[in-house]
């Protein structure tokens, strides 16, 4: 029973008339209630002698509450709700028997839609008729919590409505198993936990601190949806269950049947696009329905409008919100982001989104975003308040905590286990978090990316999967800001990314990274610009390895004639034109031309830049190489055996450089007639590439291929074979079937089959290469000319030497038209063209035999 007692003034000194129709002394009135039927008797009774009345509220003893019973409200379907693997998950979650409290919690990012399968989850155990009572807490804040289980509290248990604390403790009691009472079963639902500290009350008084956690009950469950994934919120008797996005068929799925109610239909293509531009969050698929339904625009206007770079998320929000939506989509991370800078280290959270939101949604290295110039980035953008709060340095320890930090709010993924991806971003958190940015904020921070991908990125790509994660990273920042990688200059990181995808096999990809620096950096910068310059450079060379020698020395005719007048005749990047275009120079067929040429810049380059330089030690291996190639193998052997020891003097013994000499010095030998002895030395130098570069990376298999080579020419066709074939499994797998050196290894494995006697297979095995070879590489490729030759010499080894003769006689006039009649490979063609028209005369009408 309570009493509630209030006093009031009746108009003033003098007693009632008896005709006042007011409160007479002694009268009580009786008033009605609603509810259970329980009625309230009121007593008035004057007292003092100022005619004031205190009222006296008698409640007589309430009942037990009718079960089932359910406090709060559950938020409605959404419309066109996905039936998804995660509910099934709740659901197969309960433990059989009751023998222990379920605990389950729900958590990811924001917009996955945890509240709807929370929500779902509920309806479902209330329509099944297997709970006694059901309270929903909308439970973004300790006080919401309490309020919500204060309020369960006075409808379960006749709680005092005047101290919500103690309503609450009291409901969490009531909920505890006590021997002899009513069997009860519930569930609570914690909707939108934003901390776990919001579950303890008075954490900071010891003699007054209590959890709002449930008790355990054989009979009671508990579902948690929550951003955070903090450990305290998981342990034993607590079921996590991560909420991803939508799979492309149910963001298809979803678009289709929410337009469909609406009677829009829309291309399927169209849909499944725009769902892959949105990233497949349940959140930003309702709202972008919503909106194309409002507007009546179509889905590919809006995946315009989403891909314009001036529209921000703000434009493309519906003017009112679907599903009891609360958030705004662009809106819908600003609160974890604000909560994620609270955490320790305090300020770092939002300059390091803003690092990640210029970089690959799918995967940024940890050493991207922990090395010293995002750790600057970090200290200089530290948003707490405080004098001079950059000053203050940013270790890498507190790189790596605010990176845990954005993961506790589920802002991003990080995975330490997986270093080169080990940051996944959301793209729509990402396009939040530079929508926010100013254009000088937004710069900065993209300047400050480029400068931790240059930094992160080593000198020798020891890994491919190191290095793709790097250009994917680089290649993303420049769709998102390149303006800002132009000013002052172009970013070296531009550069570093075409040399990747060159030193990759990716020669294609950059000839054209390169030629939109060429002509960005002109246009930008100026063509005399020293940046606009040294792409020219960069592309020549990528069209030479794209089979375009002659175009390439073209180029470098034209650019070296530039550079001289702008930057000086000594100035080492003129220096560096001249050893470049002498190798292309020999590649388009003047060999002696070449080494000549590297011989007069060698001179220059002692004279400029010093013996020991690294350019000139360059030049010394190019010069040594032309010469073996203009017939002089010995020659070229002792010139790579005196470079070798100055490289491992002057670089170390495990520099590529070094390495890439004891290659081409293996090789040399062989072509000098020691077989065996190129085969050992590159036996050795394989060892070393494994240890030094990897058993994955691209130069590890070259020296593969180059070893079952010699080994081949040493007498071991049949062996050479297998281990060409081994090879080519490798090189698919971490290059793919089309990259140059997989096309390259399926050549050399078939002359080894030709060569092990099985001229058959070896000219089926040409037929295949050559066709992948005019697709991939072009018809007037060397290396697709070079399979023609091939090809025509192993089918007049397989008998059919008038055939042989024809083929070839194609492939000269070919080779000629792209080479010139002078070049090294058209003298070629023309011996082996003899050899098979005497062979053909000789031999009329056979086949079968191998006249080799």
């Amino acid at each position: 029973m309570s009493a509630f007692r209030r006093s009031k003034n009746e108009g003033g000194p003098g007693r009632t008339g008896p005709g006042d129709r007011g409160l007479s002394a002694g009268g009580d009135i009786g008033l009605g209630v609603s509810g259970d039927g329980n009625e309230i008797t009121v007593r008035d009774i004057v007292t003092g002698d100022n005619n004031s009345i205190t009222h006296q509220y008698h409640l007589p003893a309430k009942t037990s509450p009718v079960w089932p019973h359910q406090v709060g409200v559950i938020p409605l379907p959404a419309r066109s709700f996905q039936h998804r693997r995660e509910g099934d998950r709740l659901r197969a979650a309960v433990e059989g028997g009751g023998t222990a409290v379920l605990s389950q919690v729900l958590t990811g990012m924001g917009g996955v839609g945890k509240t709807q399968l929370a929500a779902d989850y509920a309806r479902a155990a209330w329509d099944d008729g297997g709970l006694d009572v059901l309270v929903w807490v909308t439970a973004s804040a300790r006080s919401a919590v309490v309020s919500g289980f204060a309020q369960a509290g006075v409808e379960l248990c006749r709680a005092d409505t005047d101290d919500p604390e103690q309503a609450a403790k009291q409901f969490l009691a009531w909920l505890a198993p006590k021997p002899g009472q009513r069997l009860c079963r519930w569930l609570i639902v914690l909707d939108d936990v934003a901390d776990p500290g919001d579950l303890i009350v008075h954490p900071d008084d010891p003699a007054h601190r209590y959890s709002l956690w449930p008790p355990a009950s054989p009979h009671g469950r508990v579902l948690l949806t929550t951003r955070r994934r903090d450990a305290a919120l998981f342990g034993e008797g607590r079921r996590r269950i991560e909420v991803g996005l939508f799979t492309p068929d149910e963001s298809l799925a979803y678009l289709t049947a929410s337009l469909n109610a609406h009677g829009r239909t829309e291309p399927a293509d169209q849909l499944t696009a725009l769902a892959h531009d949105l990233g497949h969050l349940p959140l930003a698929l309702a709202q972008a329905t919503a909106y194309l339904i409002d507007s009546g625009e179509t889905a590919a206007a809006y995946r315009h409008l989403l891909a314009d770079r001036a529209t921000t998320l703000d434009h493309l929000t519906p003017d009112a919100l679907p599903d009891e939506q609360a958030t705004a989509l662009a809106a819908a991370w600003s609160l974890s982001i604000d909560r994620a800078d609270t955490l320790r280290p305090a300020g770092l959270a939002r300059p390091m989104l803003h690092l990640a939101a210029l970089l690959d949604a799918n995967g940024i290295p940890q050493d991207v975003l922990t090395g010293q110039n995002a750790r600057t980035h970090l200290a200089a953008h530290r948003t707490t308040t405080g004098p001079t709060p950059q000053q203050t340095p940013v270790s890498t320890a507190d790189a790596v905590r605010t990176l845990r930090a954005l993961d506790r709010l589920s802002l991003i993924d990080h995975q330490p286990g997986t270093p080169h991806q080990a940051v996944r971003v959301h793209q729509l958190i990402q396009r939040t978090t530079r929508d926010t940015l100013t254009p000088h904020q937004h710069d900065q921070a993209a300047r400050s990316a480029a400068d931790a991908l240059r930094a992160a990125w080593p000198a020798v790509e020891r890994g491919t999967d190191l290095a793709q994660a790097l250009r994917a990273n680089t290649d993303a920042l420049t769709r998102y800001a390149e303006d800002a990688l132009y000013q002052p200059d172009a970013h070296p990181v531009l550069y570093r990314l075409g040399r990747s995808l060159g030193e990759s096999g990716q020669v294609t990809a950059a000839i054209d990274h390169f030629q939109h620096l060429t002509d960005t950096t002109g246009s930008r910068l100026g063509e005399d610009h020293p940046d606009a310059l040294t792409a020219r450079n960069n592309l020549a060379i990528m069209r030479g390895e794209a089979g375009d020698a002659a175009g390439a020395a073209q180029a470098l005719t034209d650019l070296l004639a530039d550079q001289t007048r702008v930057l000086g005749k000594d100035h080492p990047h003129t220096l560096a034109t001249r050893g470049n275009l002498a190798t292309w120079r020999g590649e388009a067929g003047d060999a002696a031309g070449a080494a000549q040429a590297l011989t007069d810049l060698l001179a220059d380059q002692t004279r400029v830049l010093s013996k020991d330089h690294p350019h000139t030690l360059t030049t010394r291996s190019q010069l040594a190489t032309w010469r073996g190639q203009a017939g002089d193998a010995a020659g070229a052997a002792q010139a790579l055996t005196d470079l070798l020891a100055d490289r491992r003097r002057v670089l170390g013994k495990d520099h590529p450089d070094t390495l890439t000499t004891r290659g081409n010095l293996a090789i040399m030998r062989g072509e000098a007639g020691d077989a065996a002895g190129a085969a050992q030395a590159l036996a050795d130098l394989l060892a070393d590439r494994i240890r030094v570069r990897g058993k994955d990376h691209p130069e590890t298999l070259t020296t593969r291929g180059n070893l079952a080579t010699w080994r081949g020419e040493a007498g071991d066709a049949a062996g050479a074979a297998q281990a060409l074939a081994d090879l080519l499994e490798s090189m698919v797998r971490v290059l793919g079937e089309d990259h140059p050196r997989a096309l390259t290894t399926r050549n050399n494995l078939a002359t080894m089959r030709g060569q092990a006697g099985d001229a058959a297979g070896a000219a089926q095995a040409f037929a295949d290469l050559l066709a992948d070879r005019e697709r991939v590489l072009g018809k007037d490729h060397p290396h697709t000319l070079t399979t023609r030759n091939n090809l025509a010499t192993m089918r007049g080894r397989a008998g059919d030497a008038a055939g042989a003769a024809q083929a070839l006689t194609s492939l000269l006039e070919s080779t000629v038209r792209v080479m010139g009649p002078d070049h090294l490979h058209v003298r070629i063609i023309r011996q082996n063209l003899d050899h098979w028209r005497n062979e053909a005369e000789r031999t009329p009408g056979t086949s079968g035999n191998d006249h080799s």
